[in-house]
């Protein structure tokens, strides 16, 4: 027998990217990330389930008390996807009334509002962290999330210089020339050094998923501002231990998820750093409850694993603009 119809929106992935953009997103992310940290009860529970060849599924929820709504997401990762000609990201958000628990709406996303809220909370961290004069930034990754977080900077920061480095620089250079097009006002330029991009940087982002960190702190200078979001998963890292030592100030979007993933949690089984490293949270620092950037000549380094809330707030701003394009 047919199912009978759903009582709830269902949206495609094509009507998500045609509806909601990186820009959208910015002030949503910047609002859950202090709602996150400053509201009595919020909720963000997470589970991360590792699959085989380097793929894994992120099950995380959110409800922020006084909200219209709670959120249960699945986003799946697939790199070996790339091989195959499929997008290396699924999965799919649902929004339920706080109220009643019924089905508000399911966003079958495809991961695209994953990847944007994201990017959009590398820019909130930019913003907040990354000296206001900061011209030339370094990307160390070439997959989707090093691409838009390369846009998410010049969102932000006034960004007229950008090197993409991996390890792969076939991938680089592509990266390189997709984005030196799209940003017309900033030359994107691929290198074979990291080291030498990362020293002349003044934002430097980590978006790869591999086991072994790829930014050194022996290669930070004072006056930098670091974010990085790919180790966000059990062994995963992209921090080496110096990178922790020598940064002034070090935030985490949520200090419990950065205690269980990645590369804090990695350098704490290793003995290389204790949990008094971390700071400060980074809604602590948007609400004023914490300082950030304290001077010119601060190293900040803002380590992300990325919270429900931003995935609430996401999904909400989404939903709001997947409605009109529909009226």
């Amino acid at each position: 027998m047919p199912s009978e119809p759903t009582s709830f929106p269902l949206y495609a992935a094509d009507e998500i990217r045609a509806a909601v953009r990186l820009a959208d997103l910015i002030e949503p992310v910047a609002e859950a990330f202090t709602a996150f940290s400053t509201t009595a009860g919020a909720q963000a529970p997470v589970m991360v389930l590792p699959l085989a060849d380097g793929a894994d599924s992120h099950i995380k929820a959110a409800y922020l008390p006084g909200g219209r709504h709670f959120l249960v997401k699945i986003a799946n990762w697939s790199p070996g996807n790339r091989m195959r000609g499929l997008p290396e990201g699924g999965g799919f958000v649902a929004l339920f009334d706080a109220t009643t628990g019924a089905v508000t709406a399911v966003l079958e996303d495809e991961h695209h509002l994953s990847d944007l809220r994201t990017a959009a909370a590398g820019a909130v961290c930019a913003r907040a962290l990354a000296r206001p004069d900061a011209t030339r930034a370094t990307v160390l990754g070439t997959g989707r999330q090093a691409e838009l977080q390369a846009h998410a900077l010049t969102l932000v920061r006034p960004v007229r210089q950008i090197s993409i480095w991996g390890r792969h620089h076939d991938r680089a250079l592509a990266l390189a020339a997709r984005l030196d097009d799209a940003l017309p006002d900033t030359d994107v330029v691929a290198v074979a050094d990291p080291e030498r991009a990362v020293h002349t940087s003044d934002i430097i982002v980590t978006a790869t998923a591999g086991p072994t960190p790829v930014l050194s702190g022996a290669w930070l200078c004072p006056g930098q501002h670091v974010t990085a979001l790919g180790a966000d998963a059990p062994g995963k890292r992209e921090l080496d231990a110096a990178c922790l030592h020598r940064a002034t100030r070090v935030v985490v979007d949520s200090r419990e998820l950065a205690l269980r993933y990645g590369d804090i949690q990695a350098a704490i089984a290793d003995g290389e750093t204790t949990e008094a490293r971390i700071d400060a949270e980074m809604g602590d620092v948007l609400a004023g409850r914490a300082p950030g950037r304290r001077a010119p000549y601060d190293l900040t380094v803002a380590k992300l694993i990325g919270i429900g809330p931003q995935d609430l707030k996401t999904a909400e701003t989404a939903l709001t603009l997947l409605e009109r394009t529909h009226r």
